[in-house]
């Protein structure tokens, strides 16, 4: 049994928590392209969602063709919640920004930050590569955005199609306000 205090702080923890989370809803989303001095020029815009697409069967976001080596930059400001080597993006680094979407970087020929670290828009995060299946194809950075809390709306009735609800066309996102 909890006491009045217990109880208490219980509940200002559970209501601080629930402030946060919505919050992070209204936080505004600047996205800025995440490989140095690349253009829209620089990707398939419609690229996103394509199959079929190797073992993954569909594209989850967009490749960003630019020299090996080039400098990959954070699309938006957040904390950055993972970096490691993966069996099929190779070298990544996960950004969590606002309105609780992570920013997925995949191929990195070199990760220049580290998990737990907050990185602001435009900062240098790695340079792009080709590690992961993208091994002995052309320079990119594989991007996406995945928001935690999915989009019902975003369902298709396809294979795959309830995936769709959380994963966010970068394309459309970084062409936003441009």
């Amino acid at each position: 049994m909890f006491s009045k205090r217990s109880f208490k702080i219980i509940s200002v923890a559970i209501l601080a928590l629930i402030a946060i989370v919505v919050a992070g809803f209204f936080l505004p989303e600047q996205l800025m392209i995440p490989v140095r001095g690349a253009t829209p020029a620089d990707w398939n815009h419609n690229s996103f969602w394509f199959k079929p697409w190797g073992k993954s069967g569909v594209h989850r976001g967009i490749d960003i063709f630019a020299p090996e080596g080039r400098d990959v930059i954070s699309a938006c400001s957040g904390i950055v919640v993972y970096t490691n080597t993966i069996e099929n993006g190779g070298k990544v680094v996960s950004v969590l920004g606002s309105k609780w979407r992570v920013h997925y970087y995949a191929h990195l020929k070199q990760i220049s930050t580290v998990a737990g670290r907050f990185v602001s828009r435009g900062e240098k995060i790695g340079t792009v590569g080709t590690t992961g299946n993208a091994v002995g194809k052309p320079a990119h950075l594989h991007y996406a955005i995945i928001t935690q809390i999915p989009y019902p709306w975003l369902y298709r009735s396809e294979r795959f199609g309830i995936d769709r609800m959380s994963y966010l066309n970068p394309h459309e996102l970084l062409m936003k306000g441009r």
